[in-house]
């Protein structure tokens, strides 16, 4: 069991620390590599996962309910502590709402589960990112933005894509292959970019840090152990929610925060030692689960 675990954390975090040190001697200049994964191999990725004529979006109904019962039941347990702890809420609550299901889930899922796990790893990534772009951004601004999911390419491939499998529209071979190709990019590139990413931060706040990186899969347990125990998911969703419960914050609350002005410093600290933490839980939780 011992090994088996290794076997799926060691290149996740392997290619996240190879980040981290290419980052420290080199400090590449990485938004213009994120811009092209947001807009080209990420939805490249989404489109030929959901353009599969297997892909049934029924199938994946319930375990997308449970998800959003879970990030919003995250988010409202967690409220009341960041005000008794004297947080600003708009700071704390989206980190402990919005999971790394990019950068680190999609990678978790494949590796932990298999191939088969991608497609539904990919309904919760998409859920969940749509949500941190409504959702999130409506708390971070204190006011919704219903036409911000349109201008998502994320969004508009997977509609596209599910449009090609519900109609029975077959993708031409060649331009399949050329979009899986693009698509096989996303997920190592995620993960190098994580790396990268944690060389800005700096520990100067790291008591919420610290604090946020034991809460945020300590609230997404306790609401996903109830739900797998209700509902009728089957074996591979189940665990996929589980994983995805205790996974840390996901990089984009950083870049929020930093966009809106929201205690950036303090949510970088957030997001590293929540990434940090899940050297730990990760392994933890994939003992359960592989059990």
């Amino acid at each position: 069991m011992t090994y088996t675990i290794l076997s799926i954390v060691f290149p996740i975090f392997a290619i996240v620390g190879l980040g981290f040190w290419y980052g420290r001697r080199h400090a590449p200049e990485m938004d213009a590599v994120n811009r092209m994964n947001l807009q080209l191999f990420i939805p490249a990725l989404l489109f030929s996962v959901l353009s599969s004529k297997d892909f049934d979006p029924a199938a994946y109904a319930m375990l997308a309910g449970a998800t959003a019962v879970l990030i919003i039941g995250a988010g409202l347990i967690t409220w009341p502590l960041a005000r008794l702890a004297g947080w600003q809420f708009r700071t704390f609550v989206p980190t402990m709402m919005f999971k790394n299901s990019g950068n680190m889930g999609l990678p978790l899922a494949v590796f932990a589960l298999g191939d088969a796990a991608l497609p539904a790893a990919v309904v919760l990534f998409v859920l969940s990112t749509t949500m941190h772009f409504t959702v999130g951004t409506a708390i971070l601004q204190g006011r919704v933005d219903p036409l911000i999911v349109f201008r998502l390419p994320m969004l508009l491939a997977t509609i596209v894509g599910i449009g090609f499998s519900q109609l029975g529209i077959p993708v031409w071979g060649p331009l399949a292959t050329g979009v899986g190709l693009l698509g096989q990019i996303a997920i190592p590139l995620m993960l190098f970019a994580l790396g990268v990413r944690m060389t800005d931060v700096d520990l100067a706040d790291w008591r919420i840090g610290a604090a946020a990186a034991v809460l945020c899969p300590v609230s997404g347990l306790v609401f996903a152990l109830p739900l797998v125990a209700v509902l009728d998911l089957p074996d591979l969703q189940r665990n996929l929610l589980i994983l995805f419960a205790i996974l840390p914050p996901a990089v984009l609350c950083y870049m929020l925060a930093e966009k809106y002005g929201q205690e950036p410093r303090k949510v970088a600290s957030i997001v590293l030692l929540g990434n940090l933490f899940s050297l730990v839980a990760i392994p933890v939780t994939l003992f359960y689960v592989l059990a």
